[in-house]
């Protein structure tokens, strides 16, 4: 019996068709321009992409959202004003302290 089933998978093993199929698929997934290999390293690299966008939408959000802040209220703008640009009134002095330790 397993002689039979020998000569049956032998006799598909060598058909041409078989190996001509089996030449293409192996031929596809390794050998071409869109191989497995670069589709898997694209979709990689679009999710990552996309996970950029996300984090640049929510920043975006954000500075909106400080942008709305700094328009509508002084107090605001003037802590940003003395955070960002050292900006001070005539009759203070202002101290920077460095704690980055250097």
């Amino acid at each position: 019996m397993k002689s039979v089933l020998g000569k049956k998978l032998l006799k598909v093993v060598t058909n041409k068709y078989f190996i001509t199929s089996l030449v293409f698929v192996v031929w596809c997934m390794y050998f071409d321009q869109n191989d497995w290999l670069s589709i898997r390293q694209k979709q990689k690299e679009l999710d990552n992409i996309k996970g950029n966008i996300a984090y640049l939408n929510g920043e975006i959000a954000k500075m909106a959202s400080e942008r709305d802040g700094l328009l509508t209220d002084k107090n605001k703008l003037e802590q940003y004003a003395r955070e960002n640009y050292r900006m001070k009134h005539d009759n203070e002095d202002v101290y920077v302290i460095d704690t980055t330790g250097k």
